[in-house]
Formats: structure tokens, C-alpha cells, sequence
């Protein structure tokens, strides 16, 4: 079956390779950075952070998790995981910043990250559809409707990626330069909160890339670029 083909795994293999990296760079620079104190929580950071940009109105919720730390836009909440929520260190106050970035964005309008929440409804099927409908178009005797409309549908999920990137980078550019500002951290600590935030979006970086390489495999399986 062409799911199992080995010319998939060569496919992505770029991708994996540079995902494994970027988790290996972020465990690193995370578990340094929590050894390092911080003056405020990641809770506290982040209400200092809000609080500065007058947004009062958005409020700060401990979840729990590991780094399940997110903004949720429609709620207009910020939802933080225990250990970023409670700890005083540059870990927690980094993340806690990069999440109060997403806020940020948010209330000034950010041209990406609306594209982005637009497109979450439809990426979200293209994640859980695309895949069934290309394996059942190559069971059904390579039906080739079902098996573009997947491609079509990956497709989106790719474009969602690529939009997903620059908000990412953005909101932890907001993110480092509120901490400093703001009296949070100094200059030589803002070494290490940037070496974990720079990590985390390489972990986008590869994320994006394995989906795109995975749409290339798609795209040259099924015209002809390999004959079963």
C-alpha cells in the first residue's frame, strides 16, 4: 500500500531530522532557564504584561498539563499550564510572555494571526480528513476525485502552517521585548528566555517544513512520479 512506501520516510526525513534537533534545543535551553530565578511567576509576568497594554478585561487561568500554555482568542483568556503559571523563573516568565504576545496581537489586530484564527475551522478538517480520503482513493482503485479532493484539503493545512509561522515569530518578538521593557528581566536574561523561545519555533519551523515535504510526496506520488 502506497502509505507504507519508504520513499515517504526520505520524503520527510529533512523534517525529522530537524524536529529532533529542535526538541533536543528546547529541552536544553527550557531546563537551563528554569534553573534561573525570575523577580515575577509566568502568571505574574504575564499580568504585568497585559496590564501595561491596557488590557485589563483579559484574564489569566492556571490549566493543567505540561507547556499546554495557550491564548484563547474567543474567550480572550490566557491559559496557562501549573509549573509556567506558579514558577519564578525565566522558563515561566518566557512563556507566559510569548502566550501574552498572542494577547497582543490580538487586541492591536494583527493581519496574521486573524488569517490565521479564520483558518483554524477548515485546517482542522483538512488535519483529520485528508489523510482517509487519499487511502481511500488508492483503495478504490485510485479514485482520483477522492484522492485530490484529500490533496486539496492537506493542501489548506499546509497554507495554515506557513501563515502559523509568522505569528509565532512575531508574538515572541513582542514577547522579548515586553520583558525587557517592562523591568521584567535584564539584557543578560534575556539570553536565555530567547534561546528557549527561539527553540520552540524552530519546533513550528519543523512542523511546517514535514507538512510541506509531505504534500510534495502527495503531489508527485499521484502524477506520475512513481508508477506502481
Amino acid at each position: 500500500m502506497f502509505y507504507f512506501d519508504p520513499m515517504y520516510f526520505l520524503y520527510i526525513a529533512p523534517a525529522v531530522l530537524l524536529g529532533l534537533w529542535a526538541q533536543m534545543r528546547i529541552q536544553s535551553a527550557y531546563s537551563q532557564a528554569q534553573q534561573l530565578a525570575a523577580p515575577l511567576s509566568g502568571a505574574g509576568a504575564a499580568r504585568h504584561i497585559l496590564d501595561s497594554a491596557g488590557l485589563n478585561n483579559i484574564a489569566i487561568e492556571e490549566v493543567p498539563g505540561h507547556l499546554t500554555d495557550h491564548y484563547d482568542p474567543r474567550a480572550k483568556v490566557l491559559r496557562l499550564s501549573s509549573e509556567v503559571y506558579r514558577s519564578r523563573t525565566l522558563a515561566a516568565v518566557g512563556i507566559a510572555a510569548h502566550e501574552s504576545g498572542h494577547a497582543l496581537q490580538d487586541a492591536h489586530a494583527y493581519a496574521a494571526l486573524r488569517i490565521r484564527n479564520a483558518a483554524v475551522p477548515a485546517a482542522s478538517i483538512g488535519t483529520h480528513v485528508s489523510i482517509p480520503l487519499i487511502i481511500l482513493g488508492a483503495v478504490l482503485h485510485m479514485n482520483a476525485v477522492l484522492i485530490w479532493l484529500g490533496i486539496g484539503l492537506f493542501a489548506g493545512v499546509v497554507v495554515f502552517q506557513l501563515i502559523n509561522l509568522p505569528v509565532e515569530f512575531n508574538a515572541s518578538s513582542r514577547a522579548k521585548a515586553q520583558l525587557v521593557s517592562l523591568g521584567i528581566i535584564n539584557d543578560q536574561e534575556l539570553v536565555f528566555v530567547s534561546k528557549v523561545l527561539n527553540a520552540a519555533a524552530l519546533t513550528y519551523v519543523a512542523a511546517t517544513l514535514q507538512a510541506v515535504l509531505t504534500l510534495l510526496y502527495y503531489v508527485t506520488r499521484f502524477t506520475g512520479g512513481r508508477r506502481d
